[in-house]
């Protein structure tokens, strides 16, 4: 229970320990995107860079810089620990210094392997704005803070998984591309193509649950493969961030998995590009530390509740909810925890092994010879 109970004390308003944090935060994004700016074949994503409004980008750096400067030198004044303005200060002069908002994006051409900075921006500066709020308004665990303990660590798996996007996507397409060219059929694409939208969206999203589940079971009850699971389940704290504590190996895998269906059903491009959106907000809307009812949907959705279980060091949830979207899979195969009624006491690995840091949580499951 005690790793769940955390002081607020940092977090008073008045004292600038909070606009030090903002200032950072928006200080950072800011220098990334003026690196994006001046390479944007190597550090932004394709599909992204073709629906940017330049113009609309430079006004809100400028402003972020604006803030991060103004919200930095209130640290200054108010706090006693000067530190989170001098780092905010720092960023601001380097991002200046280096063309700022101003920057002129020059012709080039598209890179095959890329790193996705801009999608890293993208989705922090989203879920931090869309999620911490809602789980401030409506909390599981009240007095879990913000930046609760191994939150640094879960920030720099954030990072890393972002910015392999690229790497990952290749990856995959290049294995399900050369391994299942084969098991393409034209007639079965040309009727998933003839469905309604709605039907086409709720298969893709089933079909990849399906292997997900699948995968997902492999994770757990295949010890070579739980060592890399593991580091996924070491959090003992769930919040929007706690989801991104994953394996790289894991990451990767399950990309190749999930998409190998997708590209032999021939879904296009827009269903897929729904899908990993809808992926993407239920994944860390479903690890957040908010308490929502659902009521009878629990049994067909999975919702923060259900996910929490998985997570759960409870005897009772070892080895159970597996489904990323449809919670009816677990009942129909029986590996749903029964009392969705209740919430979970803790959380993390029993025996609680897995080092605190991503860069040791990335070399662990090279370290141990057990599921433990």
């Amino acid at each position: 229970m005690k790793n769940r109970i955390f002081k607020l004390d940092s977090f008073q308003f008045g004292e600038g320990a909070i606009s030090g944090y903002i200032a950072c935060l928006l200080a950072i994004l800011s220098f990334l995107g003026v690196l994006a700016f001046h390479f944007p074949q190597y550090l932004t994503t394709p599909e992204l860079r073709v629906n940017y409004d330049t113009d609309f980008l430079r006004q809100l750096m400028f402003v972020s810089l604006i803030m991060s400067g103004s919200l930095g030198l209130l640290n200054f004044v108010r706090n006693k620990n000067k530190r989170l303005g001098a780092v905010a200060w720092l960023f601001v002069i380097a991002s200046i210094s280096l063309g700022g908002h101003q920057i002129e994006v020059e012709a080039y051409e598209s890179s095959v392997l890329y790193l996705g900075l801009d999608w890293f921006i993208l989705d922090l500066l989203g879920s931090t704005l869309v999620f911490i709020f809602i789980e401030k308004l409506l909390p599981h665990h009240k007095n879990q803070a913000v930046l609760r303990p191994e939150w640094k660590g879960d920030l720099n798996h954030f990072f890393v998984n972002h910015l392999a996007v690229g790497f990952v996507l290749l990856l995959a397409n290049q294995f399900v591309h050369k391994a299942f060219g084969w098991a393409i059929f034209t007639e079965v694409q040309s009727f998933i193509n003839a469905m309604p939208y709605l039907l086409k969206l709720f298969t893709i999203i089933l079909v990849a649950d399906i292997f997900q589940y699948t995968a997902h079971r492999f994770y757990h009850e295949i010890p070579l493969f739980w060592r890399f699971h593991a580091v996924h389940h070491s959090a003992k704290n769930m919040d929007w961030l706690a989801g991104s504590r994953q394996h790289i190996l894991e990451l990767i895998v399950t990309r190749c998995l999930v998409l190998t269906p997708i590209f032999v059903l021939g879904f296009s491009k827009e269903l897929l590009d729904a899908y990993v959106i809808i992926v993407g907000l239920q994944a860390v809307f479903n690890h957040a530390n908010v308490q929502v009812k659902f009521g009878w949907l629990k049994y067909l959705i999975v919702t923060p509740q259900f996910h929490h279980w998985h997570h759960s060091s409870d005897k009772a949830a070892i080895d159970r909810n597996y489904a990323a979207h449809f919670s009816f899979l677990d009942y129909l195969l029986g590996t749903a925890v029964l009392k969705q009624e209740e919430w979970p006491e803790e959380y993390g690995v029993v025996g609680d092994y897995v080092p605190i840091g991503m860069l040791k949580q990335q070399v662990f499951p090279f370290r141990v010879s057990k599921k433990e």
